[in-house]
């Protein structure tokens, strides 16, 4: 049964739960994965079996089951299992009456010396006081009375909560939806510290999503964290995922690695642990309800050292390329260097280990032979051995590149009448062009010259990146003081064009010619930055924001001039505090007047992420909008 789904039945709140207790060290190299296999009925049971805990010994499994008729307070109620392993087998499981009551109740875990055991605090007698840990002592065989531990400013705005705390009792990861959280339920966490627990601590944006991030588990040397989530893709509802910690501060952590398909399936897969040789996991991929697996853990397959190869051939250089079956690598040259690339490299061996991610290295050396003897030819002309007549020839198959209104898109159908040109150019290596960009009248002098520079770069962007010796391509924009078709739009665009519509199309296009050896031309435009034209000002603005969805040139999709919607929306909505204070945690709120461009520039997020984050599915938003920046 999904997350969502148990939610929905439950009468009272339903507390998904972390589990914790295996107490070990990520340090094991782990590969692959042998076939799940599926705890027998001895364990599982028609009801939903979730959140494995291994006594210290391992000689006793505790669970939590829910719709079980037999849990204390019936067949809604959540109660703590457990079953005895006789003879390698764990049998028939008990309800663990004493630590039952007819709330919801879990265990958390077992600490290093196997005689304290963390509860989820249900005995205040209050579902709504269910916001933290107990812990309770065993001796002589029986469970003392469950005592809460004083962990301040837990926060919770959902119907979901959980924990994992690690053998020393001094770490705690929480889910739950808190302060700054992104989505459904966040990741946060609190330490001890001479005694006293810390306020929870958002743990950031690499591992944290717009959807849901439950059942932390965290290694022995607390540098790596199991987690499940359904907001970072994967194989279907909610995927088991691992990232490694970065330094000390509990925020920074390495993208997140999905544990691949033996152990994550279609529907929802959560709550790993591993001991030994073995994991352990839930998952309701064959039914509705969620029941315990284990595998065996495979060691990794050896790194094979034709994997990483010289990709440079300029002298003096090295330029690896450090992808593979087992990525991330690492890799540290013998100078202490960490850096994939090296330069400005004597004749010589130059020795490295890389690590692949699951800690299995292999050292590498490449070699710098003695430069090669370089036969200085004397430079040809520009495009000497072309004629006017052999350009036109291989032009006459190119149509007539055009764009949309207002934009400088590449779109589809220019992108096959480009390809052509691509082919034309590799096909004579020595080929320079150069290309102009034009506008229709349809709005000012400077606003078109800046779409049609921004018309210019997008093509010649588009042709460098598909061409060898990519500097033989550049040109400029021209506004619209060259039109094909003369139309009448005044003397700042504020007359409607008397053409008609083909008409202005004509004059919204790409022109190629030769270049000539005396050309002024000789900007590569490619990497120039995109411009924006400010209306309220009147002026040009120039931004180093390379991607074309974001550029405030496109934000009017629809055939009308562009300077007819200027007036709904201010420019002048800069960051506050409390907007910057937001950006942080990785939101914005929309202000009144405010654009989904404004909120671009102001968050530093390009427009084609904010609206792939959020789903949007046009720029149209509403003040008061949360958007999410991560």
């Amino acid at each position: 049964m999904s997350r969502l789904k148990i939610e929905k039945m439950k009468k009272s709140i339903f507390l998904l739960l972390n589990f914790l207790g295996m107490f070990l060290t990520i340090n094991a190299q782990m590969g692959n994965f042998t076939d799940p296999v599926k705890f027998s009925m001895g364990v599982n049971s028609e009801a939903e079996e979730t959140s494995p805990i291994f006594s210290k010994d391992s000689s006793i499994l505790y669970f939590t089951r829910v719709f079980d008729i037999n849990n204390k307070g019936g067949i809604n109620d959540q109660d703590i299992w457990f079953s005895k392993r006789i003879n390698g087998e764990f049998k028939n499981s008990e309800n663990l009456k004493k630590l039952n009551n007819k709330l919801n109740n879990a265990v958390l875990g077992i600490n290093k010396d196997g005689n304290s055991i963390y509860l989820l605090d249900a005995y205040k007698g209050k579902k709504n006081n269910l916001r933290g840990l107990a812990i309770s002592k065993f001796s002589d065989g029986k469970y003392g009375k469950p005592i809460q531990l004083d962990i301040p400013g837990i926060k919770n705005e959902s119907a979901f909560f959980g924990f994992h705390i690690n053998e020393d009792g001094n770490t705690i990861i929480l889910s739950m939806k808190g302060d700054g959280s992104l989505g459904e339920e966040d990741l946060y966490v609190s330490t001890k510290i001479d005694g006293k627990w810390s306020l929870p601590v958002h743990m950031g944006n690499v591992i944290n999503t717009s959807g849901y991030e439950i059942s932390p588990f965290l290694s022995k040397k607390l540098d790596t964290l199991f987690f499940s989530s359904n907001g970072l893709g994967g194989e279907g509802d909610a995927d088991i995922f691992y990232s490694i910690r970065k330094d000390n501060s509990w925020k920074e952590w390495s993208s997140p690695i999905n544990l691949g398909t033996k152990i994550n399936s279609p529907k929802y897969d959560a709550f790993f642990s591993y001991s030994s040789n073995q994991v352990y996991f839930v998952s309701n991929k064959e039914g509705e309800k969620s029941d315990i697996y284990s595998a065996k853990i495979l060691p990794p397959t050896p790194i094979k050292p034709d994997l990483f190869i010289n990709l440079s051939d300029v002298y003096g250089e090295i330029d690896l390329l450090l992808e593979g079956p087992d990525s991330p690598y690492s890799i540290v040259w013998e100078t202490g260097e960490i850096t994939e690339d090296r330069h400005n490299l004597s004749p010589g061996e130059y020795k490295a280990i890389i690590t692949a991610k699951y800690g299995q290295t292999i050292p590498v050396s490449f070699t710098i032979n003695e430069p090669p003897i370089i036969v200085v030819e004397e430079a040809k002309k520009v495009n000497s051995e072309f004629s006017t007549e052999i350009f036109n020839l291989f032009l006459k198959d190119i149509h007539s590149i055009y764009f949309d209104v207002s934009k400088y898109d590449i779109t589809r159908v220019a992108s096959k009448e480009l390809d052509k040109l691509v082919i034309i150019m590799n096909d004579n290596p020595t080929l320079e062009i150069e290309l102009g960009a034009h506008t229709d009248c349809q709005s000012s002098d400077e606003s078109n010259l800046v779409l049609s520079h921004n018309r210019a770069k997008a093509t010649a962007e588009y042709i460098k990146a598909r061409i060898t010796k990519p500097e033989r391509i550049n040109g400029k924009g021209y506004g619209e003081s060259q039109l094909k078709i003369n139309c009448d739009c005044g003397d700042d665009g504020n007359i409607k064009s008397k053409c008609s519509k083909k008409e202005n199309q004509l004059n919204r296009r790409i022109e190629f010619k030769m270049k000539n050896e005396g050309s002024e031309l000789t900007v590569d435009i490619a990497t120039l930055p995109y411009q924006t034209f400010d209306y309220t000002n009147k002026e040009k603005t120039i931004t180093e924001n390379t991607d074309k969805s974001s550029r405030l040139i496109q934000q009017n999709s629809k055939t009308e001039d562009i300077t007819k919607v200027k007036s709904k929306f201010r420019t002048d909505i800069g960051v506050s505090p409390e907007q910057a204070e937001n950006i942080t945690n990785g939101f914005y709120i929309l202000q009144e007047g405010e654009t989904l461009y404004r909120a671009a520039i102001n968050s530093k997020v390009p427009i084609s992420e904010l609206r792939r984050i959020n789903k949007l599915k046009s720029n149209n938003v509403y003040p008061g909008t949360k958007l999410l920046l991560h």
